[in-house]
C-alpha cells in the first residue's frame, strides 16, 4: 500500500482521474434505489486526503467556476419569469425553508459547540447544497478541511431524509396523489399542441393568409393547409375560404379561444411530410435578428412559417410581436427549395447548432469572477464578496435570463453545458474531498455523532416548517408543496422520487421556481454561519 500511495503521491494529475472514476462507480452504486451520484466523488477524495494525497492546485476553483456558471445558464431562462408569475408563495416557501435550516445550525452549533466550518459544512450536506460548500469552504481559507467533513457526514441522511419525506408524507396523510394531478392537470399542463381546424368565420373569408390582420390577435399560428387530400406548407397565394381545412399550432391553454374564432376542430386523417418540409434552423444572422415576425413576414418575403421558437432550452410558439434573436433555433415549415433559400438568409449552419461560443464562456466566466471579488458593505458589519460562488452565477442567471449581454451569448448546447457542469462539479468536489480528507479520523472521532444529529435535526426542521407553511398558510396542492419542499432543499433525487408517483407537472414547476432561489440563499445562509459561530473551538 505504501509503495502505491508513493507512486500516486508522484503524479496528481493520475489521481484527479483516478478519484473521478472511483467516486462516480461509486455514486451509480443504488441501495433501496437510492445511490450518491456524482457526490460519491467526494467520499473517495476524503480517502485520499486521508492517506495523504494530492491533486493539482487550482483544479477546485476552476471546477466550482464552471459548475456554478452552468448552473446558472440553466435556471436563468425561467428564473425571473417563474418568480414574476408564481413565485411569491414559493419563493417565501424557499426562503423559509433556507432560513429555517441556518437557524437550527446555528442554534445547534452554540449548543453543541461546533466550529463554523463543520457548521457551514453540515448546513449544506443537510440541504444538499454543494454551491453552499463551495461558498463555506471559500470562505473558510486554511480552515475549508472543515466544511468538506461537515457535509460528507450529514449528506447521506440529507439526500435520504428528503426523499423518504416526500414519498412517506402522503401515505401519512392518505392522500391520492393521482387525485391531486387530476386536480391541477388543467392549470398546470401546458403544452405545444397542433389540431386541424376547418374555417367557419366570415370575416375570414376570401382573405390572403399572409395578409390577413385579423389574425394579429390570436396565439396560434396556422402552419398548414389541406390540398390533394394532405395537409401541405401554407404558400403567399394561400386564401380562406369556407370550409377550408387548416393546421393551426398553439398552447393547449389558449389554443381553444383560437379555434372558436377561426371555426371548429375536426379529426386529421391527413398525412403530412416532416421529413423535408419542416426543418430546425440556427438564426446566427446579425442583420437578419432582432425583428419582430410581423416585420419580417416570414410565408408572404421567403414562403415559410415559424411554428415554434427555441431559446436557451424554452420551446414557444411565436406570434407577430416575437422578436427573433441570435442563436434562436426555429422550427420552420415550408416546401424543400424555399427552406434551403431561408437557411442562406438567417445564416444557419447546422454545425452551430452543437457549437459552444468559447469567447463568450470565457468572457461571461471572467465577469463573473470580477463581480465575485467585488466587496459590499455591510452597515455595522464587515465586507463581503459573492466569490467563485455568488459571482458566476450571477452572471449566468442574468445571461440565462436576457440571452445576451452585449457582445456576451448566454447559449450553450445542452449536452456541453451539462458534460461542462458535472465535470466542474466532480473538479470540485475531489479537491474538496482532498482537503478535508486530511482531518478526516480525527474529527469524526472527535464529533461524529454530533455531526450527524444536527444534520439530522436541520434536514427535518426545514422540511417540517416548509410543509407547515405550503399547506396549512399558503394552501398549496399537495404535490405543489412537495416539489417546492424540493426545491428549497436543492434535492433533485427527491422531485425523482415524487415524479415517478405522478405525471403531474406541478411538483416540477414549483421545483423549477424553488430551487434557484435556495440556491443563492443558502450560499448565503452558508456564509453567515461562518461570520456567527467561531472559526475555532477550544
Amino acid at each position: 500500500m505504501d509503495a502505491l500511495v508513493n507512486f500516486l503521491s508522484q503524479s496528481p494529475i493520475l489521481v484527479l482521474f483516478i478519484i473521478i472514476f472511483l467516486g462516480i462507480a461509486l455514486g451509480s452504486i443504488k441501495i433501496y434505489g437510492l445511490n450518491l451520484g456524482l457526490s460519491g466523488v467526494l467520499f473517495v477524495a476524503l480517502v485520499a486526503g486521508h492517506m495523504g494525497l494530492n491533486i493539482p492546485g487550482g483544479v477546485g476553483t476552476l471546477g466550482l467556476a464552471l459548475f456554478v456558471y452552468c448552473v446558472g445558464l440553466s435556471a436563468g431562462n425561467r428564473f425571473f419569469s417563474a418568480i414574476a408569475k408564481q413565485g411569491s408563495k414559493l419563493a417565501v416557501l424557499s426562503i423559509l425553508i433556507v432560513a429555517t435550516g441556518t437557524f437550527f445550525t446555528w442554534v445547534c452549533g452554540e449548543w453543541f459547540g461546533v466550529s463554523s466550518g463543520i457548521a457551514s459544512g453540515i448546513f449544506a450536506g443537510a440541504c444538499t447544497s454543494t454551491p453552499a460548500l463551495a461558498a463555506a469552504t471559500e470562505g473558510l481559507g486554511i480552515h475549508s478541511g472543515e466544511a468538506s467533513i461537515g457535509y460528507g457526514i450529514a449528506y447521506p441522511f440529507g439526500v435520504i431524509g428528503v426523499v423518504l419525506f416526500v414519498q412517506l408524507l402522503p401515505r401519512l396523510l392518505k392522500i391520492d396523489l393521482n387525485n391531486e394531478a387530476k386536480k391541477l392537470k388543467a392549470s398546470h399542463e401546458v403544452k405545444i399542441v397542433a389540431k386541424l381546424v376547418s374555417i367557419h368565420q366570415p370575416n375570414l373569408d376570401g382573405k390572403n393568409i399572409a395578409d390577413c390582420k385579423l389574425l394579429d390577435g390570436l396565439h396560434c399560428t396556422i402552419t398548414r393547409i389541406v390540398k390533394d387530400n394532405r395537409l401541405c406548407p401554407l404558400s403567399p397565394d394561400d386564401c380562406f375560404s369556407e370550409g377550408l381545412k387548416v393546421l393551426v399550432v398553439g398552447n393547449s391553454d389558449t389554443i381553444q379561444h383560437d379555434i372558436t374564432f377561426l371555426g371548429e376542430q375536426c379529426e386529421n386523417p391527413y398525412a403530412l411530410d416532416t421529413q423535408k418540409e419542416r426543418r430546425k434552423l440556427l438564426l446566427t444572422n446579425k442583420n437578419y435578428a432582432g425583428k419582430k415576425l410581423r416585420e419580417l413576414r416570414t410565408l408572404k418575403t421567403n414562403g415559410v412559417i415559424i411554428s415554434r421558437v427555441s431559446r436557451l432550452g424554452f420551446t414557444f410558439v411565436p406570434n407577430g410581436d416575437t422578436v427573433l434573436e441570435r442563436n434562436d433555433v426555429l422550427t420552420v415549415v415550408g416546401s424543400p427549395e424555399n427552406l434551403n433559400k431561408y437557411e442562406e438568409i438567417i445564416g444557419h449552419r447546422g454545425q452551430a447548432m452543437n457549437q459552444t461560443d468559447l469567447l463568450s464562456l470565457g468572457f461571461g466566466l471572467a465577469l463573473g469572477i470580477i463581480l465575485g471579488m467585488v466587496e459590499f458593505g455591510i452597515p455595522n458589519g464587515p465586507s463581503i464578496s459573492l466569490g467563485i460562488a455568488g459571482g458566476p452565477l450571477i452572471m449566468a442567471l442574468i445571461l440565462g435570463h436576457f440571452g445576451k449581454v452585449g457582445p456576451i451569448v448566454g447559449y450553450i448546447p445542452r449536452p456541453t453545458r451539462l458534460l461542462l457542469q458535472d465535470l466542474g462539479l466532480v473538479f470540485f468536489l475531489a479537491n474538496a474531498g482532498i482537503t478535508g480528507g486530511a482531518d478526516l479520523v480525527e474529527t469524526v472521532a472527535k464529533q461524529g455523532s454530533t455531526v450527524f444529529l444536527m444534520g439530522v435535526i436541520v434536514t427535518l426542521s426545514a422540511m417540517v416548517v416548509g410543509y407547515i407553511v405550503g399547506m396549512k398558510v399558503f394552501k398549496m396542492n399537495i404535490l405543489e408543496c412537495l416539489g417546492g419542499i424540493c426545491g428549497g432543499m436543492t434535492s433533485t433525487p427527491a422531485l425523482g422520487a415524487i415524479a415517478s408517483k405522478t405525471d403531474s407537472q406541478a411538483p416540477v414547476v414549483s421545483y423549477a421556481t424553488a430551487y434557484p432561489i435556495a440556491l443563492i440563499l443558502m450560499t448565503v445562509g452558508a456564509k453567515l454561519l461562518i461570520s456567527l459561530l467561531p472559526l475555532v473551538i477550544s
